[in-house]
């Protein structure tokens, strides 16, 4: 593959947000799991509790920390690398992402202080309303940057405007209430509930293999196995709703993930595993299971989920009708702000179909004189690469079912079994630490890499977004965040590890006095049934 601007710019984006994306999630869940723990240590009263919030605290506000420098650093190259997709879209993209900074983040950043600075200074409800607020702020911020990231997937609430030649906000509310925006929120924070459960496990495991720390590991992981497994179910129905949504706004992407090349009679199958072949436009040794994708995808057993190559031929027809809307476009650009209004009319009837024009770009630069050939060549480019998004979607989708089957045993171990967990489950937890960052990765190149050729769906295309930079600008520049990350990477994982090995170092003492009494109230107990169980 050739690398162009449009490619390095990409890749550039694509490095920096996959690698803020190893922080948002757990930031998202482990905020929920804190202030969990602080409720129960309010009711309860008990020091193991306070040392648990305060532990897993520690933990948050690092990656929180972490998660803030990458995310800022992310924003800058809207202008950086995609100048004209900020000027074409500047003002629907930017209001959500606006409000996300001026309300969401100092919110969270806020109150973040008053987390880890107000255990001596606010009372326990106080502290844990504090704690509540960090929680909500956190899950705002993800609310906004989505609602953002949907509109880019679905533009709805918005219309071109030929005089400023801009995309323009018509309905604020239909953008925040976009299906896709919404279907992508709670689909996000479910997956960051998972993966902070399976954070808590893991390291909870550890503490338990090694002998350490075992009345607050057994806790953690009670809490961890039940918020994981009703969050591992939200993230497999959720995921569900973000099929279905993609029947409606994003039919090429739905049909490159699984893969189906024609329309298949409704209900269609659901490829449980094969070898898309993307010359040939077949699936080599595909497992099918009938009907499933039909009842994924539009739930129903009637409606039919259009195949690849019939996406392909209404793609011609909408590139040669944004070709009637360019051409409007052009004489209404002509006339200096008195345009005639049969182009006027011309172009608001085919005004839908503007972006595809565009993608006439790539290959000549008046969309008007294109040929026969160069139009079913970019109709050809509305197709993504399909064996990534094929592999990565089955990746997740396995991943997702292996944390319900895991969270549902620990689970069953805590309620039943009195946090009685054995070694080899031990082991397992930690091995799988790293698998719900494997899974939020896939899901992401699912959503972003399935979305090409369009940085804005149907709207404006990736090759017309970047800046003009040069290669070696971009290139410089790609080393640098990769360098810049890289360090980034490594001082999180060195605190992360370094207070992990640490442990809970605070309220010892208290926690420890309180641990034991615990114990000669359990053992005082277990005798007196003892004693009491002849007499019977």
């Amino acid at each position: 593959m050739e690398f162009g601007i449009v490619e390095l710019s990409r890749l550039q984006f694509a490095m920096t947000a996959m690698y803020h994306f190893l922080f948002v999630p757990l930031t998202l869940g482990l905020s929920i799991v804190v202030a969990i723990m602080e409720t129960v240590y309010v009711m309860t009263n008990r020091p193991i509790w306070r040392q648990m919030t305060k532990f897993w605290g520690t933990l948050f506000g690092i990656n929180f920390v972490l998660g803030v420098a990458t995310g800022i650093t992310m924003e800058f190259q809207f202008g950086m690398n995609w100048s004209y997709y900020s000027h074409y879209v500047g003002d629907i993209f930017g209001a959500p992402l606006a409000i996300e900074g001026l309300m969401a983040f100092f919110l969270e950043a806020t109150f973040v202080g008053l987390f880890f600075f107000g255990w001596d200074k606010l009372g326990k409800v106080a502290h844990l309303v504090v704690a509540w607020l960090v929680a909500i702020g956190s899950n705002f911020s993800a609310l906004w940057i989505l609602i953002a990231n949907g509109w880019m997937q679905n533009p709805v609430g918005a219309q071109f405007n030929p005089q400023t030649m801009r995309m323009e906000m018509t309905d604020f509310f239909a953008v925040l209430f976009n299906e896709v925006a919404q279907a992508k929120f709670v689909h996000t924070v479910s997956a960051g509930y998972v993966t902070a459960a399976v954070f808590v496990i893991g390291v909870s495991a550890w503490y338990m293999l090694k002998g350490r720390h075992i009345e607050l590991a057994r806790r953690s992981i009670t809490v961890g196995a039940a918020f994981g497994l009703a969050s591992a179910f939200s993230v497999v129905l959720l995921g569900d709703e973000s099929g279905y949504s993609a029947t409606h706004s994003q039919k090429m992407k739905l049909a490159a993930i699984e893969a189906m090349w024609d329309t298949e009679k409704a209900p269609a199958s659901f490829n449980l595993i094969g070898f898309p072949d993307q010359k040939a436009r077949e699936t080599h040794y595909a497992i099918e299971i009938p009907w499933v994708m039909g009842l994924i995808g539009t739930r129903s057993l009637t409606t039919e989920i259009p195949g690849i190559n019939q996406l392909v031929a209404q793609a011609q027809d909408r590139i040669r009708s944004g070709i009637v809307a360019y051409d409007a476009l052009m004489h209404i650009r002509a006339k200096n702000g008195a345009p005639d209004p049969a182009d006027t009319a011309i172009f608001e009837k085919h005004s839908a179909d503007l972006g595809f024009a565009f993608l006439l770009k790539k290959y000549i630069d008046d969309p008007r004189q294109a040929t026969d050939a160069q139009i079913v060549a970019a109709a050809n480019d509305t197709v993504p690469t399909v064996w990534p998004l094929f592999w990565a979607f089955r990746i997740m989708v396995v991943l997702g079912f292996g944390f319900i089957g895991t969270m549902g045993y620990l689970f069953y171990r805590a309620s039943f079994k009195g946090m009685n967990y054995p070694r080899p489950m031990l082991k397992l937890a930690v091995i799988m630490i790293p698998a719900p960052w494997i899974a939020a990765e896939m899901g992401w190149f699912v959503a972003e890499f399935g979305r090409q050729p369009w940085t804005v769906d149907g709207v404006l295309p990736t090759a017309l977004s970047v800046s003009s930079l040069s290669i070696t600008e971009v290139s410089l520049t790609l080393a640098g965040f990769v360098l810049f990350y890289t360090v980034l990477f490594i001082i999180e994982m060195g605190l992360m590890l370094k207070y992990i090995r640490k442990g809970p170092y605070q309220d010892v003492e208290e926690t420890e006095a309180w641990v034991q009494r615990h114990k000669n109230r359990l053992a005082g107990r277990r005798n007196a049934d003892s004693i009491a169980m002849p007499a019977e």
